[in-house]
């Protein structure tokens, strides 16, 4: 019985070698011509346009702020009573940042840490009212999600590329502004394009909730506009094709040319976006206190610290905003 079962095995062994070496060919071959690249999750084209961005947008000077009513208190030792007072109590300053966007709020990839030079005006804020610039609640949000995070209360500020418009203010507060760039256009370094006019019918794209998308959408060359939740996942749809162009503000785009030398920045400014941090409405007496901060800031040199750091390559304005104060 043990010879039989040796000779089925050996018999079994020798069908499967014949059939290895006999050169027949393989069943079921996909004729694959073309792969479609994925898209980043929540995209959208032609995405309709808010109802807030609809209505008329009220008249206003949105670099003016509020004044600050007074030299800074010492560090660690805020006013009773005071906002600053109540996060001091906390422990942690919660701001809203990006970690997306290089050159302004990115993570280290070497460290995990949050870096750049919106960061740097977080870590400011945090020294004055605890002596410490660590103690910060970083807390990621989108474009689209930042008037949510300010109106819930979920951030005491929004330090995030946030251009400060009339229409904002209706929503929130800002601090004065601490940065000015310019939307532009960002293509493949192959592209003859220099402006969004001579890309009628094509896709151009930018991140939900940001003004540049509502620049794209009212462009009359009828551009198809294409929202993200991200600056990077805009970088990629180019990258691979999905998109002719992105458009946004200079100081973003000078972060993605950076980091991939086959796209460029082209074509002049065409807005102007002001930047301001976002602060919840009823919280008056932090719009003034950031803007001492600033100021500070200013004075010191940390500023043009700061931008040495990092947009002293991006061929920006060296020089810091005036303040202008509503009162």
């Amino acid at each position: 019985m043990r010879a039989v079962r040796a000779s089925l095995v050996f018999v079994v062994l020798l069908l499967a070698v014949t059939a290895c070496a006999g050169g027949g060919q393989p069943v079921d071959l996909a004729n694959v011509t073309s792969v479609t690249q994925p898209s980043p999750v929540n995209v959208e084209e032609n995405p309709a346009a808010s109802a807030t961005s609809a209505k008329p947008a009220p008249t206003c000077d949105p670099r003016a702020s509020l004044r600050p009513d007074g030299p800074l208190p010492p560090e660690g030792q805020m006013r009773v009573g005071s906002t600053m007072k109540a996060i001091q109590d906390r422990g942690q300053l919660i701001a809203g940042v990006d970690q997306n966007t290089f050159l302004f709020g990115f993570r280290n990839p070497s460290t995990g840490a949050l870096e750049g030079f919106d960061i740097d005006r977080v870590r400011e804020i945090a020294k004055a009212i605890f002596g410490d610039p660590n103690k910060v609640q970083y807390k990621v949000v989108t474009s689209a999600g930042r008037l949510d995070a300010l109106e819930k209360g979920e951030v005491d500020v929004v330090v995030r590329t946030f251009t400060a418009n009339c229409e904002r203010w209706q929503r929130i507060n800002f601090s004065a502004t601490y940065y000015v760039a310019g939307q532009r256009l960002l293509v493949d370094s192959t592209s003859s394009a220099t402006s969004l006019d001579q890309l009628g019918g094509k896709k151009v794209c930018a991140a939900k909730g940001s003004t540049s998308i509502t620049t794209i959408r009212e462009n009359p060359a009828k551009l198809v506009p294409v929202q993200v939740d991200n600056w990077t996942d805009c970088l990629i749809m180019l990258q691979q094709g999905q998109v002719s162009a992105v458009s946004t503000d200079d100081t973003i785009l000078a972060g993605m040319v950076a980091q991939d030398p086959n796209v460029k920045m082209v074509g002049d400014r065409f807005t102007e976006e002001p930047y301001g941090i976002g602060i919840p409405k009823k919280n008056t007496d932090m719009v003034r206190f950031v803007n001492a901060v600033l100021e500070r800031s200013i004075s010191s040199g940390a500023w043009l610290d700061s931008y040495n750091r990092w947009l002293g390559n991006t061929g920006g304005q060296a020089t810091p905003p005036q303040p202008v104060y509503q009162n």
